[in-house]
């Protein structure tokens, strides 16, 4: 007997597509994200304690979520009626990787951890010179340890070290995670050590 593969991501993202039955809106920068309090309260302790809160039960709520881009909202929309990242195959490098900084900040303020590792994963795999001090700070920032070791081993394993304390991110992780650049040098005579 030829058992299909599980359908419920479809049925899902079905049911979040046409907003059928959606008793929440969230609005995000003006734009508005009908949903199901159920379905994400289900996936996030934060939205769980922020929909099903005595004074809550209305018919209908609309929730004002401030200081998250519309486009890293869908995504954790995505991931949370489809159980997988959305799909960012029209960005470029640049944009890409800045989706993911934005979709791992989000993750961590609604306490997604999966989606939050998903996020530090695929960080990992598009480290660059220009680019790692940026996501060395907000590793540090949103307590992401293993991000924050790959950041540091990548700075370590190559010879880059020149072009990363001239970018851009090098200068951001100075001002905003001194602390940080303590951690460089002890993993870095560690590591020399060995």
């Amino acid at each position: 007997i030829q058992v299909p593969p599980s359908d419920l991501g479809e049925h899902f993202r079905e049911l979040l597509e046409k907003e059928e039955e959606a008793d929440v809106v969230f609005e995000v920068e003006g734009e508005v994200f009908p949903a199901h309090k159920i379905v994400v309260a289900g996936r996030s302790p934060v939205f769980k304690a922020q929909l099903f809160v005595p004074m809550s039960y209305r018919a209908k709520q609309r929730i004002t979520v401030e200081d998250m881009q519309p486009a890293a909202f869908r995504g954790l929309l995505h991931f949370i009626y489809k159980d997988s990242l959305p799909p960012m195959d029209d960005l470029n490098d640049e944009e890409y990787e800045e989706m993911l900084r934005h979709l791992l900040v989000a993750v961590d303020r609604y306490a997604m951890e999966r989606m939050k590792l998903m996020c530090e994963s695929k960080l990992c795999e598009v480290l660059s010179a220009e680019t790692v001090g940026t996501t060395l700070a907000l590793a540090h920032q949103r307590h992401c340890s293993q991000l924050k070791d790959a950041c540091i081993e990548f700075m370590n394993s190559s010879n880059i070290i020149c072009d990363v304390v001239a970018s851009k991110g090098y200068e951001q992780l100075k001002r905003e995670c001194p602390s940080i650049i303590a951690d460089i040098w002890e993993k870095t005579a560690k590591r020399r050590r060995l």
